[in-house]
């Protein structure tokens, strides 16, 4: 090799790696439009290495940098590369998986079929980004579509597609599918299991998703999440805090809980007032040196306030930097679970002033305040400056704490004026609140008429059946009383859900129904109360 041509090489060897060292460190966009311009211009570069340094552009474009911008530059990039191979087309594909504002899953079958025309063979990377790209788009026609071009193209045999797949079914709540690929796959790894274990818990299935969590070989934090915030979620809050002791137990030092965990717990504490459990969550997330964020002070707010510490939730959200719309509304709405109403509005000024906008949930919660505390005049202004000031269009929920509050104020026809207004059928909520005011003010004829649409709604739930027997018996009418009993008797309606107690003794939490009762603690209460009467007799005597 003569020494000019050896010269000439160490030179375009020394820009390709000065240029692709530049790109790999860069840390913000001007600067990589600065390199992308200096190696167009480059005369030192010959054309494989700069077509390597375009593609590795492109790829750092499209993951260190995530703002719309970067995408858009990303798309300019690629429509200036000539013939662009595999990776060039899976940077693409998974660029427009992850954003969501480029209309995801048309844009990533658009580039699939040019890739297919040109005649490039897609590989074990191309579906999972086609494929989460559908998820995204919500676009389950053609997530199916590409899954068929897995099973064409011999991709069946692949982890990583196959992960892809099950996800997507899972969160299509499609578990036949879901669990007919987890059947047939050869090997499975951890995101297998978690991917079918989310599916079940988004479908409600508590039961599939205990029975595939008990016979993981592996859990991670993520697997622990994922049955803790599930169960939270379906109403068995006790079930999820055994699971987060079970976790600290058997989990040992390869998983620990995290921020998910704590916030999921600290909200199971909540759902059933276990004050105990909930201080000794705070204490531990205190000893753990987890990160306190915004997120777990919103629900340590809420816990302490469902809980019946009115102090500590207010300590808390006090001790808060920076608070976002979420925490300003859950203050308000323990505020409004105390009927402090007065309170809940100054704070809804104090969060105006801090520049922060309520969304609909913050007004649910001031519209409960205004019920709670019989602030009817504040509540007709709160619920025009959501619609005239913020532009919030009234839900379902809005309306029904209207009527609630017109309601127990025995402003009946206000409340009707309310529910004939609503752009969209009265739910058993508005009813609801409307049968319950009449309850509380004996309003036999309105609520009468109330009881009936509510029956027509739900003819086997027992709840409208009694509130109108408990009307009549408000006004002794018992002929009435008794009519009602006949009807639900005549009808099957019983009373699903027992009547229960809950109580928390050392940390753990007891639980009194007509189905039973824990026979230690009964053991326990025959003792007390024989000793009662006992004493008793003893007196008397």
């Amino acid at each position: 090799m003569s020494p000019i041509k050896q010269t000439k090489e160490m030179i375009e060897s020394h820009v390709r790696k000065s240029l692709g060292r530049l790109i790999d460190e860069c840390k913000n966009l001007k600067h990589l439009k600065q390199i992308h311009a200096h190696i167009l211009v480059s005369p030192n570069l010959p054309i494989h290495q700069h077509y390597f340094l375009i593609t590795r552009l492109l790829f750092i474009t499209t993951t260190v940098f995530s703002s719309n911008d970067s995408y858009h530059y990303a798309i300019n990039i690629f429509n200036h590369i000539e013939k662009p191979n595999p990776f060039v087309y899976n940077t693409m594909i998974r660029a427009h998986s992850g954003n969501i504002h480029s209309g995801v899953g048309n844009s990533c079958m658009i580039l699939y079929k040019e890739m297919l025309e040109n005649g490039i063979k897609p590989d074990y990377l191309t579906y999972p980004f086609l494929i989460k790209g559908c998820t995204n788009q919500v676009d389950d026609r053609m997530g199916r579509i590409v899954h068929g071009h897995v099973f064409k193209n011999g991709f069946t045999i692949d982890l990583f597609v196959q992960n892809s797949v099950i996800n997507f079914y899972s969160k299509f709540e499609d578990l036949g599918n879901a669990v007919k690929v987890f059947d047939e796959m050869l090997h499975r790894d951890i995101v297998s299991w978690n991917s079918l274990l989310s599916g079940y818990l988004r479908c409600g299935d508590l039961e599939s998703a205990l029975g595939v969590f008990r016979v993981m070989e592996e859990r991670s934090v993520f697997s622990w999440n994922s049955i803790i915030t599930g169960f939270v979620q379906g109403g068995r809050a006790i079930e999820a805090l055994e699971f987060f002791h079970e976790m600290q137990v058997l989990g040992e030092d390869r998983v620990s809980p995290d921020e998910v965990t704590i916030a999921s717990v600290i909200s199971a504490c909540a759902s059933i007032g276990a004050l105990d459990q909930g201080k000794w969550v705070h204490s531990y997330l205190k000893r753990s040196g987890l990160e306190s964020d915004i997120v777990i002070r919103t629900a340590l707010v809420d816990m302490y306030g469902k809980c019946g510490c009115l102090e500590n939730a207010v300590a808390i959200f006090r001790e808060m930097g920076e608070k976002d719309v979420l925490a300003w509304t859950a203050m308000i709405s323990v505020f409004a679970l105390y009927g402090l109403g007065n309170e809940a509005f100054d704070l809804f000024e104090e969060m105006k002033m801090e520049g922060v906008k309520p969304n609909n949930v913050t007004f649910v919660g001031l519209l409960s305040a205004c019920a709670h505390s019989g602030l009817v005049e504040k509540g007709r202004w709160c619920f025009e400056i959501m619609r005239e000031v913020y532009f919030i269009k009234p839900q379902v929920q809005h309306y029904a704490c209207m009527v609630d509050l017109l309601g127990r104020a025995a402003l009946f026809e206000e409340a009707e004026d309310i529910i004939r207004s609503m752009p969209m059928e009265p739910d058993v909520y508005v009813w609801g609140a409307l049968l319950g005011s009449c309850r509380m003010h004996g309003n036999v004829e309105l609520g009468e008429r109330v009881s009936s649409y509510l029956i027509k709604m739900e003819p086997q739930n027992h709840a409208f059946y009694v509130v109108l027997s408990d009307i009549y018996a408000k006004a002794h009418r018992f002929d009435d009383v008794k009519r009602i009993r006949v009807a639900m008797e005549e009808r099957g309606i019983k009373k699903i859900v027992p009547g229960c107690s809950k109580i928390e003794i050392d940390g753990s939490i007891h639980e009194f129904s007509v189905r039973g009762c824990p026979v230690t603690m009964m053991k326990e209460i025959e003792m007390v109360l024989t000793g009662v009467m006992t004493g008793n007799s003893f007196i008397s005597n």
